[in-house]
């Protein structure tokens, strides 16, 4: 995992087409921004592996696995 230290208003890219803004720091809270194409799915990962449990079975198990290999790939073009 790529662990990455930013202040409020600075941002991360991820590839070309994706970049993750601080917007603000609130105590132990964190706004985040996230432009991204509108083809690229984000959701917060509770909401991702509610919709995959209800969509069940064996796409579950392939869709999840294909996000952690596409995260894993994520953090290591950052390195």
């Amino acid at each position: 995992m790529l662990v990455l230290t930013r202040k409020s208003n600075q941002s991360i890219m991820i590839g070309d087409d994706i970049e993750v803004s601080v917007l603000a720091i609130m105590g132990e809270k964190v706004r985040i921004g996230i432009q991204a194409p509108r083809d690229v799915p984000v959701f917060r990962r509770e909401v991702y592996v509610e919709i995959q449990e209800e969509e069940g079975g064996e796409a579950r198990r392939d869709a999840r696995q294909d996000v952690d290999a596409a995260l894993r790939g994520l953090g290591e073009q950052g390195q």
